[in-house]
């Protein structure tokens, strides 16, 4: 009765800001799970044929500027409204989405990435005030857990549903998540009830000064630096399931059994997102959202006896193992797993940051301090695009492997181009080395060892777990 009497209490802007949240990460993990694959993936898919580097730089920088312009946008929003920004961010969602699906080239495709993030940038900070404005100390509990429910139920319908898509065409995955968000704009503008006062007095210029000043007051305390910084080596870590996940299952994983073992169980399911008896790689990533919907509110009541910094460091550690898996071997099924003990990993630590981060807040600067909290996560999505880029193309990207192994052999083939792309050069190679590409991959596996990636993604996190034990230990242990 307690429950329902809660729920009679949210209000429509309530609703709809939870409801205009699943749709934007819909829109927004359908694409960005399968952003990888489409920029490093052959041409003749109807991918772009970018270097790794290349889609390091892409998705890094981009991805760093969505978490780090909110520090500005929030401030405009506060001075113009919710309501307009909101407007303001699909119009540049949707153009955004639709420069990606036209565009082919680096530097182009840099731009139109990095305008669909400025587009995020502007949303991100308006919905999750908007929660918080419409609950109160009863209702702001089970609030925000409806809210981050909506965030990881959108974050697995829309990579769900773009793994079947890309099977017949990348356009339909930017098409799906450009329709999302119309969706939205219909929601805001029909459903949508501005909640703020605009902000009167200081100028534009003035809200957006003060808000650097404010990040300047927070950076202060060394302590808390400290803390972000180490925090930078987790979310580097953590954001290689989105930067190299999906293409080291593309490249080296073959799905079929998975396949196999889901069709014997539920064989339209398995038919509707895999494609000539295989899962693709946006699918067997997208079950990182699914599992968090599972598990979440367990792994939270179990965790909600530890103090935040240890389910961090015991969550973390956990991540580190999942990655392990998911970057150690060719099984589907204990890449699955990994993908299950990296989810369990998150779920213990994502949330006690944000907890921590509000416990140690002096009472009068927990909205400073929660607005410098993404500034980790912004230099994590920076390194996290270096790392995937030349490091990881130099110990796992299958085509750069086959250049060190025909070269070495004193094999000549015409260099990867629009009329030669990925595909032909991995097939020219197989030919020239007799081997057909099963035979091919297998080669490379057991010689060039790609799988030692998993050491360098592990090794991150497990580096971010030991300092946050020394930190705990002897910078606040006493």
């Amino acid at each position: 009765m307690g429950l329902i009497k809660v729920f009679k209490k949210y209000s429509a802007a309530f609703w709809a800001s939870n409801t205009i949240e699943l749709f934007e990460r819909w829109a927004w993990y359908g694409f960005y799970l399968a952003f990888a694959l489409y920029l490093v993936n052959s041409k003749d898919t109807g991918a772009l044929g970018l270097s790794q580097a290349q889609k390091g730089i892409i998705m890094g920088t981009g991805s760093m500027l969505l978490y780090f312009l909110p520090v500005i946008t929030g401030a405009i929003a506060d001075k113009i409204g919710y309501k307009r920004i909101l407007f303001l961010s699909f119009a540049i969602y949707i153009s955004g989405f639709y420069m990606i699906k036209t565009f082919d080239s680096f530097g182009l495709m840099f731009f139109a990435f990095v305008w669909t993030c400025v587009g995020g940038a502007f949303f991100k900070p308006i919905i999750s005030a908007m929660i918080a404005k419409t609950t109160d100390e009863e209702t702001s509990s089970i609030g925000f857990g409806i809210f981050y429910m909506m965030i990881n139920i959108g974050g697995f319908i829309g990579p769900f549903i773009a793994g079947a898509l890309m099977n017949k065409s990348w356009d339909y995955v930017f098409y799906m998540s450009i329709a999302a968000i119309a969706v939205n704009s219909l929601i805001t503008l029909f459903f949508f009830k501005e909640t703020v006062t605009k902000e009167k007095g200081n100028s534009l210029g003035k809200n957006i000064l003060q808000a650097l000043v404010n990040i300047w007051i927070t950076l202060k305390n060394w302590r808390y630096v400290l803390f972000l910084i180490i925090m930078i080596l987790f979310w580097t870590a953590f954001n290689q399931l989105y930067y190299s996940f999906p293409i080291f299952i593309d490249q080296w994983i073959d799905t079929r059994i998975v396949y196999n073992g889901l069709h014997s169980v539920w064989p339209w399911l398995t038919e509707t997102i895999g494609s000539e008896g295989a899962i693709n790689a946006v699918s067997m990533t997208s079950m990182n959202s699914f599992f968090i919907i599972v598990f979440q509110i367990m792994v939270s009541a179990f965790v909600m006896r530890f103090k935040p910094l240890a389910a961090m460091m015991g969550g973390i550690l956990v991540l580190a193992g999942g990655l392990g898996l998911m970057f150690s071997n060719q099984s589907g099924w204990l890449i699955l797993l990994g993908v299950l003990i990296f989810a369990l990993g998150e779920m213990a630590s994502s949330p006690k940051y944000t907890e921590y981060v509000g416990r140690i807040a002096p009472a009068d600067k927990k909205a400073l301090y929660m607005g410098t909290s993404f500034l980790p996560i912004a230099a994590g999505h920076q390194l996290a695009g270096w790392l995937s880029g030349d490091i990881y193309e130099g110990i796992a990207d299958k085509v750069f492997l086959v250049q060190k192994e025909i070269t070495q052999r004193g094999i000549s083939l015409p260099e990867i181009s629009e009329t030669f792309t990925k595909n032909d050069f991995l097939k020219e190679a197989g030919l020239q080395l007799n081997m057909t590409q099963v035979e091919l991959t297998n080669f490379l596996w057991q010689n060039y060892h790609p799988s030692n990636i998993w050491m360098l993604y592990s090794g991150v996190a497990v580096l971010a777990t030991i300092l946050l034990w020394f930190y705990d230990r002897f910078i606040i242990g006493k």
